[in-house]
């Protein structure tokens, strides 16, 4: 059975392959998710370009955020202003702060870990 597309920001994205979120954008795309990576630095992860600047996407559905609570600031207006479904949180990102306004502005948090999510079909 195909699963359902869900357009997918990965932030902390790297080109490094010992990163998590390097091994997130392979395996979304492995799914079929599209994929928009924002990074510190300009890179290609399989046929990702990695973005270092936010851009405005419709139809958004997940934002799965590598990046510690710290650095997660500069981007609380970015996501919000995107109205994504669900903001994934994997582990070392977790934000309480972040995760409440999250909340109230009726967007679905999980701290959870993309990888697993879609290995075990829960995506």
């Amino acid at each position: 059975m195909p699963s359902i597309s869900k357009k997918t920001v990965v932030l902390g994205a790297s080109a490094n392959p010992a990163r998590y979120s390097f091994l997130a954008i392979n395996r979304l795309r492995e799914h079929n998710h599209p994929v928009i990576a924002i990074g510190k630095r300009p890179a290609q992860v399989a046929d990702v370009t990695v973005q270092v600047n936010t851009t405005p996407n419709a139809d958004l559905d997940t934002v799965s955020i590598y990046l510690n609570k710290d650095n997660q600031k500069n981007y609380y207006d970015y996501i919000l202003s995107q109205h994504p479904r669900r903001v994934i949180f994997n582990p070392g990102a977790e934000n309480p702060e972040f995760e409440m306004i999250l909340a109230d502005k009726g967007i679905k948090v999980m701290e959870a870990c993309t990888l697993v999510l879609l290995a075990t079909g829960q995506y």
